[in-house]
């Protein structure tokens, strides 16, 4: 009999064309599909329009299920969205760094405490609708599985996964990850999904349309303080390089950012809040007459001032050495993790959407340090760096 060796599936239908095309192709493959919606968000204060994103789209997600004829339900993780995520943040940006909301919610949420309610409703796998691809090799006897890069260069999602486990990655399934969006636009379109037209959502993972600021200032209260542009004459982008005796030694000078004080340069505005501002920055500083656009060029909490610099060169913004702490250190690769010592040429990213980078890894007693063949604009601690042999991702860490 068919019925027993059928697979189920929980698809985490957001309400999104690429979760309803996710279900669609699964229900193609012979799976038993359940769809699965996540309420993650309570709080409707904070969203930018007078619609309530979650009730749209759990409608269109329940829309699309019973289209394709497959039982749909609705969890609310609004509490452990909020203790895993929402706190975290704040907590984040209260030390002055700058969290990435997405990669957490699927490392603490999607493949989590959702992975958690599927297998409790007696799933196989949990799918979503990330563009990435998974692959599973076999060495020493061993299964392990390999998280690629999507086939859409244009949307490869493979970043916001660069947290999960292999326990995680077993149990995954990604079935639009050999698509690229036309395509699976194209697919929702002839199978006249509802979402087949529907823009790609914007602001935080689940919450809906949430601006981010709107949302911090809720909690973090505001603090007038001052605007400083610093010359890139300062003097500490000038100096000349000591001579190392050992290349960590080097590594830990090139990665340390300089500290900045208010004689460094001239106040040039006001702002509400250092925390509310990241580096690399531009919008929101609203201070004009600059010959060329303002950048942050670093944020001290502490003394609720704004370090900014002229364009997108300015040397404040400019490193090619990062750390991770080994607490903060993460392989997807178990197998090819470093050992003290040791080095791995990779290609990199510090955030989602920008091309890959050669560096060279090296591991260190206290962690590891990524050095980028080229300088990276606005390293920005709190944010996940993710390094790739090919299209395959291999680790993360956060920047510390």
């Amino acid at each position: 009999m068919q019925e027993v060796d059928m697979k189920r599936v929980i698809v985490g239908l957001s309400g999104g064309v690429d979760s309803s095309v996710a279900a669609y192709l699964l229900k193609e493959q012979g799976y038993e599909v359940i769809g699965l919606f996540m309420k993650n968000w309570h709080d409707d204060s904070v969203t930018i329009s007078d619609e309530c994103p979650w009730l749209e789209d759990s409608n269109d997600a329940m829309l699309v299920a019973d289209k394709l004829g497959i039982p749909f339900q609705t969890v609310d993780l609004s509490a452990q969205y909020k203790e895993r995520i929402v706190d975290y943040m704040f907590n984040e940006y209260e030390k002055g760094r700058t969290p990435n909301p997405d990669v957490l919610c699927n490392r603490e949420i999607k493949f989590d405490v959702f992975m958690d309610i599927a297998m409790d409703l007696g799933a196989d796998y949990v799918a979503t609708g990330h563009y990435c691809r998974k692959s599973t090799i076999e060495k020493e006897g061993k299964e392990i599985h390999q998280l690629l890069a999507g086939k859409d260069n244009n949307k490869d999602q493979s970043y916001f996964l660069c947290q999960l486990s292999q326990d995680q990655l077993a149990k995954a399934l990604f079935p639009i990850g050999e698509l690229t969006k036309p395509e699976v636009r194209e697919i929702a379109k002839a199978q006249d999904l509802i979402t087949a037209e529907k823009k790609d959502s914007q602001g935080l993972c689940f919450i809906g349309k949430v601006r981010l600021p709107d949302f911090l200032q809720q909690q973090l209260k505001p603090k007038e303080g001052v605007i400083v542009e610093v010359e890139d004459s300062l003097e500490v982008y000038n100096q000349e390089q000591p001579e190392f005796t050992t290349k960590e030694g080097e590594l830990a000078f090139l990665a340390k950012k300089p500290e900045y004080a208010l004689s460094d340069g001239k106040v040039v505005g006001k702002h509400q809040g250092a925390h509310y501002f990241t580096k690399g920055q531009r919008k929101g500083l609203a201070v004009g007459g600059t010959k060329e656009p303002l950048f942050v060029i670093e944020t001290d909490v502490e003394e609720n001032v704004i370090y900014t610099g002229q364009g997108k060169n300015h040397p404040g913004l400019l490193r090619n050495v990062l750390f991770v702490s080994n607490d903060e250190l993460h392989w997807i690769r178990e197998d090819l993790a470093l050992n003290e010592g040791e080095t791995m040429d990779v290609m990199a990213r510090i955030r989602y959407r920008q091309p890959l980078e050669k560096a060279i890894l090296h591991k260190v007693a206290s962690g590891l340090y990524v050095e980028f063949e080229n300088k990276q604009s606005a390293i920005t601690e709190g944010q996940f760096v993710a390094w790739y042999n090919n299209d395959e991702l291999l680790g993360s860490g956060v920047i510390s």
